[in-house]
């Protein structure tokens, strides 16, 4: 396990975190695209949190239990994303926690109070660097904190006796990410996938197939929209150069970079953005993009000239994923939640409210009860041949994050 320090952030990640929170995938909704961004006062609160360096370093573990009180007190307390659970006509009740309440007894304290990963970990960070528990039970965060989390030694393995229909139903493309192996400490909730969209009345005739077509077309000058997430910008751009973004290089990211930075003086690149892209879109102000799945998802509902594909190079795709903090109190009843939603009858309730890619295999006969049109999208259900193109963004060591974002900032003008 990799020793605890301090974060102590360079401008460029700085930059960066303020980026996401403000109109990056820390800003992008989980249901709707007319959800606020998260604020200045999440910018203050999670950069602060995250630069400050009063809390001692922790000791290596491999994941700390306490008494499982889970046979006793039936109760999961279960922190994860706003608008990232489905609900009822009344905005209520989540009618798939109160089915899991009625079968297992087991009652489900659900909070939504994850705005951004980063805010997010300053808020768990002081307990679970002092070995004391957060009083959560079960938490989602994105595969990257996810990573960190597991090298810190601060989440616990998972009994996988508890989650035998998770095992069976887990998607193949999520089944071994690097920094999870087997996943030994967590199950993804859902799939981020990043593709290209572009609006079919902007391209006026010019055909679009690939990265390449967005960065040297010149029909396209001044119309190309990038992400302003490095590893969405960057892996996309390595997979159109032939190279894997879970194996790459210093070499090959400066190679893309060195790309993307053409590009940008020649006035190909528009700008880089969060997802507020989605109004250029539709606009028309940008023919083509990067953009998130979930996005598209909406925006094609909304839109008939907006439609998305798939390079032949391949797509990049990161989760949201579920895991145990060290301390939690009821550690069996949350495996148990998290087996729950890998039926297909609750992954399917889940996928059809947030339009998400769904890591669960088999759903598809119960979405198509629900939505026929999300049974067959292939943004939330991938197909084989789909689902062979996903490709992940490898972990980076904290030298790399520092060295790439400097660059990537450096690129973008941030």
């Amino acid at each position: 396990m990799e020793q605890y320090e301090p974060d102590r952030l360079s401008p460029a990640q700085v930059a960066a975190m303020r980026r996401s929170l403000r109109n990056g995938r820390a800003a992008l909704s989980r249901r709707s695209l007319l959800r606020a961004s998260a604020g200045g006062a999440l910018v203050a609160g999670g950069l602060g949190a995250l630069s400050a360096c009063g809390i001692p370093p922790a000791a290596q573990t491999s994941g700390v239990s306490s008494e499982d009180h889970s046979a006793k007190e039936k109760t999961v307390s279960f922190s994860n994303w706003t608008e990232y659970m489905d609900v009822d006509e009344s905005e209520k009740h989540h009618p798939t926690l109160d089915a899991f309440r009625k079968r297992t007894g087991i009652k489900v304290e659900y909070t939504e109070d994850i705005n951004d990963n980063v805010e997010f970990f300053g808020k768990i960070k002081p307990q679970l660097a002092a070995g004391q528990s957060t009083g959560r039970d079960l938490i989602c965060v994105t595969d990257w904190l996810a990573a960190r989390l597991i090298r810190f030694g601060w989440v616990q393995k998972l009994d996988a006796s508890n989650l035998p229909t998770a095992y069976a139903n887990l998607s193949r493309q999520f089944r071994s990410p690097d920094w999870d192996p087997g996943r030994a400490y967590s199950y993804p909730w859902t799939g981020i996938s990043t593709v290209i969209a572009y609006n079919k009345k902007a391209l006026d005739g010019v055909e679009v197939t690939s990265v390449s077509d967005l960065l040297d077309n010149p029909r396209l000058k001044g119309r190309v929209g990038f992400l302003s997430e490095m590893r969405d910008s960057v892996g996309m751009t390595l997979l159109d150069m032939g190279k894997d973004p879970g194996r790459f290089t210093d070499d090959d990211y400066d190679a893309a970079i060195a790309r993307l930075q053409k590009a940008v003086d020649k006035g190909q690149i528009r700008r880089f953005t969060g997802n507020d892209y989605t109004s250029d879109l539709t606009k028309g102000d940008l023919a083509a993009c990067l953009a998130w799945a979930g996005d598209v998802v909406q925006l094609k509902a909304d839109s008939p000239d907006v439609d998305f594909l798939i390079p032949d190079s391949g797509y990049l795709t990161s989760t949201d994923n579920l895991l145990v903090p060290n301390k939690a109190r009821h550690k069996t009843n949350a495996e148990r939640l998290i087996d729950f939603y890998y039926e297909p009858g609750p992954a399917a309730q889940l996928a059809a409210y947030i339009n998400y890619v769904c890591p669960v295999d088999g759903v598809k006969e119960e979405l198509a009860k629900i939505d026929e049109d999300a049974a067959n999208n292939p943004l939330i259900l991938p197909d084989k041949a789909m689902a062979a193109k996903s490709r992940a963004f490898r972990s980076l060591s904290a030298k790399e994050e520092t060295a790439y974002e400097e660059k990537f900032a450096k690129l973008t003008g941030a």
